[in-house]
């Protein structure tokens, strides 16, 4: 099977790869990256996400894609489609390493990602679940043309367990919201 690789201006997002560990590995043991997607993780139980990770490649046909930054060829964190056992919504996520914060990779690889599971996987609806404290992800959520249509908890290990679902459709997205996106992101950049 060929692995999906979707290309921004300045993004390379693609499958998990052993490769991806080192760096994953280190962003879960920052206590500011990890605060609202289940805390601090030892290198152990970094691990055994990152391979659920790309198990859920394997096994689901998607997940989270790594992001890589083209300039550098480094990985910056992790975007996409997720939707383990329990998980109550169709997610598009993402998480980065502190020091990738504030350059707006969130939102251009959240919007490569949205465009490829209503196109690839056929979602007709695209939910970012966000704990209620966790501003800088609700900006990007809210750029992105979700908006909170709900909450809820999530199941474990999340801790803290609250999240309010930002919800988008694929008429929204399609209808202007990926348009008004880019846009947003593009004034951002200058």
């Amino acid at each position: 099977m060929d692995e999906p690789v979707l290309e921004t201006e300045r993004l390379i997002l693609r499958p998990t790869r052993a490769e991806d560990f080192d760096p994953w590995a280190a962003m879960m043991t920052d206590v500011q990256a990890t605060v609202f997607i289940g805390g601090l993780q030892s290198r152990s139980v970094a691990w055994r996400g990152f391979v659920g990770m790309a198990g859920a490649w394997a096994i689901q046909g998607f997940g989270m894609f790594s992001v890589i930054e083209k300039d550098s060829g480094r990985w910056v964190g992790r975007v996409g489609p997720w939707v383990p056992e329990g998980w109550p919504v169709t997610e598009v996520g993402w998480v980065l390493p502190r020091e990738c914060w504030g350059r707006g990779y969130a939102m251009e690889g959240a919007i490569a990602a949205i465009d490829w599971v209503f196109d690839r996987l056929g979602w007709t609806e695209v939910v970012h679940s966000i704990h209620p404290d966790n501003m800088a992800s609700q900006a990007v959520a809210r750029r992105l043309g979700s908006r909170i249509r709900g909450s809820g908890l999530l199941p474990e290990p999340m801790v803290p367990a609250e999240a309010d679902f930002w919800r988008q459709t694929r008429e929204e997205w399609t209808g202007g919201g990926r348009t008004q996106a880019i846009r947003l992101m593009q004034r951002q950049a200058r």
